[in-house]
């Protein structure tokens, strides 16, 4: 079975309230009725009702028994803006303005996820991954022992021996710019159980760099090389092995003459790049010349699970990742 499909298993065996901050947005709509319809999810869309109306009967969506809330009326807004206030007051936030701010639908569905009024949130068909992290940051928080957010793709290369039967996660490919070597030993490490807990996968964590197992020096080769051994250090348990370029990473013949040694070298499952301009290359560049399912970006590394989604999303992109942030928010209790 398919990884998507055994996603899809677990969210509809467990419903979960997923908020979707932009109810007003088209592909959001219509994604909303797909995911009522095949019961992925309680769906809530964040608006002003008579716009979200309105633009369901252009588009012919039926939004029948799926909560649509606006946050100017809701009968949470004093709820919420005293627990933001709260959560605020010593960086200077006033009440006054903790109420203007919580009317956002970013923040308003960020509180709902805080106050355990929904389990998700999924953004980023019309904000940018800032818009979503700046709220998640604020009020969600990194989970206990996690120093950063991070994102994943689960890259899906059709016909494709790669990886885990043509399964790969690549990280980060959208929130850390320039990682140091510490953020990067805690994203392979997120990424590695990532790929256990979500993915259902033996994690085999290579660590990205031009060069492999010294046959370069840079300072950019020791960032990618301390890296690797911090997290090694922090999780003997888990397999992850660098620094490895790409080939020896994935191609056994490669591994064998470059690598002989590794126990990830033309094995790994999980990719985990340098920096955010290799990782956004890397996945996009494999999303077009192999045509591989990219699935993501899904984060990493919140107390709770909120998602951000690509501004060239599909409404089959949205219904993916509310039945991921689903099944994170199952996972999430399930080992609380």
């Amino acid at each position: 079975m398919r990884l998507m499909e055994k996603i899809y298993e677990m969210a509809k065996a467990n419903k979960q309230r997923i908020v979707l901050p932009e109810g007003e947005e088209e592909r959001t709509i219509v994604a909303a009725q797909k995911i009522y319809e095949q019961g992925l999810a309680t769906v809530i869309l964040i608006g002003n009702k008579e716009r979200i109306a309105a633009k369901a009967r252009e588009l012919d969506a039926d939004l029948t028994g799926i909560e649509i809330i606006d946050p100017e009326t809701s009968e949470n807004l004093q709820k919420y803006t005293t627990a933001f206030y709260e959560l605020r007051k010593n960086k200077g936030m006033t009440k006054e303005k903790a109420e203007i701010i919580v009317k956002d639908p970013l923040y308003f569905g960020t509180m709902m996820v805080k106050l355990d009024d929904a389990e998700g949130m999924v953004s980023g068909a019309i904000h940018t991954t800032g818009d979503l992290l700046r709220p998640g940051l604020q009020i969600i928080k990194t989970a206990p022992g996690v120093s950063v957010v991070s994102s994943f793709f689960i890259m899906m290369v059709p016909g494709s021996t790669y990886g885990e039967e043509g399964m790969l996660l690549f990280s980060d490919c959208a929130v850390n710019p320039n990682p140091t070597a510490e953020q990067l030993a805690s994203i392979a490490i997120a990424t590695a159980d990532t790929a256990k807990l979500l993915c259902k996968i033996d994690p085999k964590v290579a660590m990205l760099s031009f060069s492999t197992m010294g046959s370069a020096e840079s300072e950019l080769v020791t960032k990618v090389r301390t890296g690797t051994e911090l997290a090694k250090q922090m999780r003997p348990d888990l397999a992850i092995d660098g620094e490895l370029q790409l080939d020896a990473a994935i191609v056994k013949k490669v591994a064998d003459l470059k690598a002989p040694d590794s126990n990830v070298a033309g094995k790994a499952n999980v990719l985990i790049f340098p920096d955010l301009q290799s990782g956004n290359i890397g996945y996009k560049l494999v999303q077009r010349f192999a045509k591989a399912e990219a699935i993501g970006p899904i984060c990493q590394g919140f107390a709770k699970p909120i998602n951000d989604l690509s501004r060239g999303c599909s409404e089959e992109d949205i219904v993916n990742v509310v039945a991921l942030t689903s099944v994170q928010a199952i996972i999430k209790k399930e080992n609380a």
